[in-house]
């Protein structure tokens, strides 16, 4: 009998991927990721550590900083399933990432299976035929150092998060969260927040020619008149909208009448060229991409967010088109440099290769921690995008990944600069241009701008042949205004750049950051932007001024530095995190003294510039501004939309929203059916209308949103009254007989079927839909937030009456029919697969949860018939500890009952 080894895992995917290169004596399973990890609530705690003082961390701080590892509950079934193929194995491989995180997942399934049998650790960059095979020649063991690095990493981020989120909860609001890179992203967002806030709009006015010579137009600009500079943007204050100081000698501030004045006296002079000079410039390529770079240039040219680009990246890598995704280095190795020069040599010509290959390898960021290659085509051959038979997303980040390295491997751009300046009486005018003499890497890859004025600045733009001495036409002189503007908001790719330049966190966690600090609701996207609410700027705030080390940017990447000082087995990682913990200056002892001195009613509160007679605040619903009543001496408040960033906020706009809660709003008028007044109001969740007055512990009246497209000023008491005769019934649906309803929610209008949403599109109102516009909706491919469509529409399973159709998964391609999920099998093209093949592959997954189904009512009916005869000899079953709104429940019942 030949012996088996077992390789193990992440992914599924990857696992299909690897098996394809080993033989019949190796077992290739998946893990699923982590297999162990922290407690990730009380239930999940054992009972033995419960008592302790420190379980609620899940991490024992008075012995040696030991964690608390937990199996999931969604992961015991893949540790079963491994221990049963272990034991039909005479070998374990453990083929894991590379890096730290999947370092530890081998060490945590070492702890779980207890093997008997050898192991050994495989590591590989690319999921190529040579790469595995070479990787099976060359076992290591585990690196307990990168082991030690990941534990300190999750300890630490534990510490950090568990013991100042319930400072937040005390001093701020319940459910706020704090992190150890989380905060200082959220306020680095602030901080810029707070500049736009302050900033102060300054106008000016400028001048521009437009010349023409021998037929050819082109465009000047006035840099100078009488001697003084012209100001431009730059030479303003943003705190004052005055120019700075150093500025107001020598700078000319040009109002728009001064400006109209010189225009018509240029007119009559004559435009001479007073010199030209002409200067070469090359361009370099960038290097390839790192894992930070990635995720920034997919941000800017795909319109990905960081978590998108590194789930789409990870399906690459896995299915064997790239190399590993997260990495910091921009190296190449020998054989990439080869494949990236044949390929140029093949596709653009020997004048595009330079002499000799660049080299990368020096070219590190702050803080860079793994020794991987950079992200690449996989494979000593490059495959062209076309060849390769991806589609969508996958398609076009492949793209970007292969222009990018063909690119770091040509010659440089060369561009000409040409720069005039023509004399016009007391004025000068300079004339730009930039002409690309060969376009060396540009003609594979531009790398992308976050700056549009700079991206227009990298177009060519043709002058033509001009010479010194020479008058040139003018067919006009015209003013232009301008106005300064508030400094641009980060977006994901420019927070990544910030964080990656200053050495905070590390590129792997950075989607994960981005998604978290939205989910958790400090920050918004406006646009392409990141906007903090007002919640991020009380927290930000509170940490700054109580905790500042724990958002500061250097103690942040000191952190980092001595994580991977731990990696490379020069620091002690229990010495570390007690010196972190512990002490005098350690974060329990600050977190305890702060508690004492802060108060709760200035930790939720903050002032803005600008706003001097009001104050934000943020409660357990939200944020709200409140301001001191002249007559009364009362304070005042009204709820803050959670969509409003700060920045966008007017002076105005805050008290409109006071005065509307001390006045009260005029009603559009009465409803002819109820006679009841009808409201346009602003909540926490925006605009709304509202039928009826609130009456404290009487029922809400009902409420409904107005539509993004409608403005909430402008509606009239016809539109309010069909907004709040939602939902509409619409009529049935023709196959299943189910009603069809149109409404709005959180996300906007919508139809629904039984329970089956579709989004109404913008192009269309809510109230003119009818059932046959409905029913094409309803037939239309399902989106979903941040869902996908299907690859492929199957049509409808002849038992499960549901559609049967092919996703792209995290996991690989799969079949989707109505809960049922099945993978595909590995090899089948998604397009390939027919109606008949789809019912084939359902049909065990259907046999299974019908199998489940049986069983689970047999031991629910069984249950039920315990608990039956155990309550039966006693008085009453103690009743769980309502909740806080379950509480308000309760006690309005009480108060009912007294009544009564």
């Amino acid at each position: 009998m030949s012996s088996k080894k077992l390789v193990v895992v992440e992914s599924p995917t990857k696992a299909r991927t690897i098996k394809k290169f080993l033989g019949n004596d190796f077992i290739v399973e998946s893990c699923m990721g982590h297999v162990r990890d922290l407690p990730q609530s009380a239930k999940d705690i054992p009972e033995k550590y419960k008592k302790e003082k420190w379980s609620n961390l899940g991490v024992n701080v008075e012995k040696r900083f030991e964690p608390i590892y937990c199996i999931p509950k969604n992961k015991t079934k893949v540790v079963k399933e491994l221990k049963t193929l272990l034991k039909e194995s005479d070998e374990l491989i453990l083929a894991t990432d590379e890096d730290r995180e999947g370092e530890s997942i081998s060490w945590h399934l070492v702890e779980v299976l207890k093997p008997t049998v050898p192991v050994k650790r495989m590591v590989f960059h690319e999921i190529t035929k040579p790469a595995i095979k070479k990787a099976l020649q060359e076992f290591r063991s585990i690196d307990e150092n990168l082991v030690k690095a990941q534990e300190a990493r999750r300890v630490l981020d534990r510490l950090v998060g568990y013991t100042i989120s319930p400072l937040l909860w005390k001093k701020v609001a319940y459910g706020l969260s704090a992190g150890r890179v989380q905060s200082v992203a959220v306020k680095l967002i602030s901080e810029k927040e707070h500049e736009r806030i302050s900033f102060v709009k300054a106008q000016y006015w400028s001048l521009k020619g437009e010349n023409e010579k021998e037929g050819k137009g082109f465009e000047s600009r006035m840099v100078s008149y009488k001697g003084d500079k012209i100001a431009s943007g730059k030479d303003f204050d943003p705190d004052t909208g005055e120019l700075f100081s150093d500025k107001k000698q020598g700078v000319l501030h040009l109002k728009e009448e001064k400006a109209e004045n010189i225009a018509k006296e240029l007119k009559a002079k004559d435009w001479v060229v007073k010199s030209v000079e002409e200067k070469p410039v090359f361009r370099k390529p960038a290097p390839p991409f790192i894992t930070s770079t990635l995720q920034q240039e997919a941000n800017r040219k795909l319109g990905l967010s960081s978590r998108e680009t590194m789930s789409v990246a990870q399906k690459l890598y896995e299915r064997g088109f790239i190399t590993y995704m997260r990495t910091d280095s921009t190296a190449l190795s020998e054989e990439a440099i080869k494949a990236a020069r044949q390929s140029i040599a093949d596709m653009y010509g020997k004048k595009y290769l330079p002499d000799q290959p660049r080299d990368y390898s020096k070219k590190k960021a702050k803080g860079a921690q793994e020794a991987h290659e950079a992200i690449r085509p996989a494979g000593s051959e490059f495959k062209n995008p076309e060849e390769t038979k991806l589609s969508g997303t996958q398609f076009r980040l492949y793209d970007l990944i292969w222009k990018r390295t063909m690119a770091s491997q040509m010659v440089d751009a060369k561009q000409l600069q040409v720069r005039a300046q023509i004399e016009v009486g007391d004025a000068l005018f300079n004339a730009s241009g930039m002409t690309i003499e060969f376009p060396g890497f540009l003609k594979a890859y531009v790398e992308g701008k976050d700056d549009p004025e700079q991206a227009l600045q990298d177009r060519e733009v043709h002058l033509p042949k001009l010479k010194v001495g020479e008058k040139l036409k003018c067919k006009a002189v015209s003013p232009q205004e301008h106005e300064t503007k508030p400094p641009a908001r980060y977006t994901e790719a420019s927070l990544v750049q910030k964080l990656e330049s200053e050495g905070v966190g590390r590129p792997s966690t950075y989607a994960s950051i981005i998604s978290t600090i939205q989910d958790r609701g400090y920050v918004i996207k406006v646009g392409n932007a990141l906007a903090p609410t007002f919640t991020a700027l009380v927290v930000t705030k509170l940490l700054s001024q109580s905790l500042p080390d724990y958002v500061d940017l250097n103690f942040t990447s000191e952190m980092e530095k001595s994580l991977d000082t731990i990696a490379q087995g020069e620091l002690d990682n229990i010495k570390y995190l007690d010196g972190i913990y512990n002490g005098k200056r350690g974060l329990k002892s600050q977190v305890e003294m702060n508690e004492e001195k802060i108060q709760v009613d200035e930790s939720r509160q903050i002032l803005l510039k600008g706003f001097e007679d009001l104050v934000f605040k943020v409660g357990r619903y939200g944020a709200y501004v409140c301001r001191i009543d002249k007559e009364t001496g009362e304070e005042v408040c009204a709820s803050l939309p959670d969509s409003l960033p700060p920045g966008d906020m007017s002076k105005s706009d805050a008290h409109e929203l006071i005065d509307r809660k001390i006045k009260g709003v005029d009603a559009l008028g009465k409803d002819p059916k109820t006679q009841l007044p009808v409201y346009v109001l602003t909540g926490r969740y925006g605009p709304y209308v509202q039928l009826g007055e609130s009456d404290g512990e009487e029922a809400k009246p009902k409420r409904m949103a107005i539509p993004a497209n409608l403005n909430p000023d402008d509606v009239t008491l016809d539109q309010a009254l069909k907004l709040l005769s939602l939902p509409l019934t619409l009529g049935e649906h023709p196959t299943s007989g189910k009603e069809i309803k149109a409404s709005i929610g959180r996300f906007g209008p919508y139809v629904v079927c039984d329970g089956d949403f579709r989004s109404i599109p913008k192009t269309l109102s809510i109230f003119d839909i009818d059932l046959k516009s409905a029913i094409e909706l309803m037939n239309a491919p399902k989106k979903g937030r941040g869902r996908s469509a299907p690859i492929k529409e199957l049509g409808e399973h002849p038992t499960l009456s549901a559609s049967m159709e092919v996703f792209n998964g995290r996991y690989g391609p799969y079949i989707k029919c109505g809960k049922v999920n099945v993978s595909l099998p590995e090899g089948v093209e998604p397009e390939s697969v027919t109606a008949e093949k789809a019912i084939e592959l359902l049909a065990e997954k259907v046999a299974e949860a019908s199998e489940k189904k049986s069983k689970s009512k047999a031991v629910k009916k069984k249950v039920k018939k315990k608990t039956v005869s155990k309550v039966s000899g006693k008085k009453s079953a103690k009743k769980a500890e309502p909740q806080d709104e379950d509480k308000k429940v309760v006690k309005k019942k009480i108060i009912r009952r007294k009544k009564v």
